[in-house]
């Protein structure tokens, strides 16, 4: 199958080895582009390639050891990237964690009973992933075409809604929609595309065997008009049973919130 948005680009997906970035890579390798997989799991790269490789002959692919919240190891990977594949034009920043640790518990550590908070999950979802975006813009815009790049960002719909059950998960879901939506007009005059999707839960590997689940191809469905529609910048993508929608952001509460949006935005971004 061949689409000329994205024949000779090379596309990155960080979390690539698994599931949701799994479907991604197998998705853009219908298009014979070049796919750098980037994952905390070496492991995976030496029964994936081989099975990639030869379901898509005509794509070539890499793989990458990277854990994304280490910022010089993404900066050296992505440096990596770069020169072996020479464009970085699509990233899917999508590696994730599910929750790590419980904020709320009190655990016994020291005279006070009190323990510093595991924030591994805002390290990995949040912070890795600007190191993503922020690796992302820097090598797309070096590209000559005249729209520069596309990122996606997988969030989560515990993004959307409280999620209790795992509270720094939804924090960190919550940041890369507000960070989607913020970041698209800034990117804007670098002709560099930034979306979000934000999944319920997927059918992948019997994870959500006693819930009801969303087909793997309603989320690609989402990222296909993100990589095809070059009209779509800053839009999250809620990804549920047979479709996906798109969810704008809260209206203005009056006109003075929105006036005062604007004035800082004339005043110039730094």
């Amino acid at each position: 199958m061949a689409n000329p948005t994205l024949t000779n680009k090379t596309v990155v997906v960080t979390g690539g080895a698994s599931g949701i970035g799994l479907a991604l890579v197998k998705f853009f390798a219908q298009f014979s582009t070049s796919i750098a997989i980037l994952d905390i799991s070496l492991s995976a790269s030496s029964t994936l390639l081989p099975l990639l490789q030869t379901s898509f002959p005509n794509t070539k692919f890499g793989f990458k050891k990277c854990d994304i919240s280490d910022w010089e190891e993404q900066r050296r990977v992505f440096e990596e990237v770069y020169r072996e594949f020479g464009s970085v034009d699509y990233v899917c920043a999508n590696a994730g964690v599910t929750e790590v640790g419980k904020l709320l518990d009190d655990v016994v550590d020291g005279e006070d009973g009190l323990r510093k908070p595991n924030l591994k999950t805002l390290d990995v979802n949040l912070v890795g992933t600007i190191y993503t975006i922020k690796l992302a813009t820097h090598y797309m815009r070096k590209n000559t075409t005249t729209q520069k790049g596309s990122i996606i960002c997988t969030a989560s719909n515990a993004g959307l809604y409280p999620f209790p059950i795992a509270p720094m998960y939804a924090i960190s879901k919550h940041a890369i929609v507000g960070a989607v939506r913020s970041l698209a007009k800034p990117l804007e005059s670098d002709r560099i595309r930034i979306n979000g999707i934000c999944p319920n839960c997927i059918a992948d590997d019997n994870l959500f065997a006693h819930m009801t689940v969303t087909p793997m191809a309603t989320l690609i469905s989402a990222v296909q008009e993100f990589t095809m529609n070059e009209t779509l910048s800053g839009v999250i993508a809620e990804v549920s049973g047979e479709k996906f929608t798109i969810r704008s952001p809260p209206e203005f509460v009056d006109d003075i919130s929105k006036k005062n949006l604007d004035a800082f935005w004339a005043l110039g971004y730094a």
